[in-house]
């Protein structure tokens, strides 16, 4: 799957560009467990996956850089000197971001040529931005000599994304990308922003990613609001971050809030705590526990967090039916996106022709059905 993406990168920049590349991977990442309390600075659990980008680069003697998107057959040419986000920019500010974050510490790549393209499924929440961002970032630094850490190189990408696209996004999407093992998943402080890697060994389950190909309207105005909750209720408290409250210190503050606040404020203190629990049956090899925690996380973000769709609950509520189905539960931001769910190997192919069957006659729309592994962060290919 991954080879065959890197050969038509590769090819398509030698016919462009009639030179031999740098080859880069960077992968996308899917978040086992603790959603939404990255920007609490809690815990998650994100993992590199093989899908990803692929990038051919290759420094230039021109007075311009090029970079062709392969996938939309689009070219952009650009100067060093005068970096600027475009307006409706798209894939392009991600990749002008990254450089212009670099002349900003100081570092100044030359020209270049490069061809990416990807496998990672649109609008799935599996980071196809953290991939790109961190495959240049990460190219550049190789090609130029930049000497950068992996630690700054995944702070460009985060900044690029900040400055260049206008989403204040966390850093766990970046850092999974760039620091990912294959077949471990990262237990991250979102704190420290310090990992602890976990191999982990799903027996006779694997890993479906199912996609309702839907985003509802609600996720952008939810999210800020969820998140203005949540200060506001550690500011009451006295603490940093929701990180720092236990329930006993919310239960106190019962009174002084909305119910409604208090379930949301609840959910970020019981996710973290999930979290630290995923770990312990990683360490014990309890599947079942993995796949309670699972339908646990999920009911507190469609109940309590509020951040659910009916698509994502009809997804989960057909894997608690299914005695194939270990865990599941919808990741990411919420009103749409996927499902990850612990699916017999032996039954994967069933689970996914009857759950695809139930999805289409519920919702009169197809769902996607992918199947991930767990793999290496952003390298070198040659």
């Amino acid at each position: 799957m991954i080879a065959n993406l890197v050969k038509e990168v590769e090819s398509s920049f030698k016919k462009q560009f009639k030179t031999e590349p740098l080859m880069v991977f960077s992968p996308g990442r899917i978040n086992l467990i603790g959603e939404h309390t990255d920007y609490n600075e809690g815990f998650v659990f994100p993992a590199a996956i093989n899908k990803g980008i692929a990038l051919a680069i290759q420094k230039s003697d021109a007075s311009t850089s090029q970079v062709f998107a392969l996938n939309k057959e689009e070219l952009h040419e650009f100067d060093m000197e005068t970096l600027k986000p475009l307006n409706d920019g798209g894939w392009r500010n991600y990749i002008l971001g990254v450089i212009a974050e670099l002349q900003m510490l100081g570092k100044k790549p030359a020209n270049f040529n490069s061809v990416f393209a990807g496998n990672i499924p649109g609008g799935a929440g599996m980071s196809s931005s953290a991939a790109l961002e961190n495959s240049f970032v990460y190219g550049l630094n190789e090609l130029f000599e930049l000497n950068l850490t992996k630690e700054t190189m995944i702070l460009v990408s985060q900044k690029a994304e900040h400055n260049f696209v206008g989403v204040k996004c966390g850093i766990m999407d970046q850092y999974a990308s760039m620091f990912g093992i294959t077949d471990s998943a990262l237990l991250l402080d979102c704190r420290t922003v310090t990992a602890t890697p976990y191999t982990i060994d799903f027996k006779d389950y694997e890993l479906m990613l199912i996609n309702t190909n839907v985003k509802h309207d609600l996720s952008e105005s939810a999210y800020n609001d969820r998140r203005a909750v949540c200060e506001h209720v550690s500011k009451l408290l006295n603490v940093a971050a929701l990180r720092d409250a236990s329930k006993e210190d919310l239960e106190g503050l019962k009174s002084q809030i909305s119910a409604t606040d208090y379930q949301k404020a609840l959910y970020v203190i019981q996710e973290n705590e999930r979290v630290q629990r995923f770990a312990e049956a990683i360490e014990q090899n309890d599947v079942e526990a993995l796949g309670n925690l699972l339908y646990q996380s999920h009911e507190g973000l469609s109940k309590q967090y509020q951040v659910s769709c009916a698509e994502l609950d009809f997804l989960v509520d057909r894997a608690k039916e299914s005695p194939n189905v270990a865990g599941a539960r919808m990741m990411g931001g919420g009103f749409g996106g996927c499902t990850i769910n612990l699916v017999l190997k032996s039954e994967f192919k069933s689970f996914k022709k009857e759950v695809s069957k139930q999805f289409k006659d519920e919702f009169g729309t197809e769902c996607s059905v992918y199947k991930v592994k767990l793999s290496q962060g952003t390298h070198i290919i040659k």
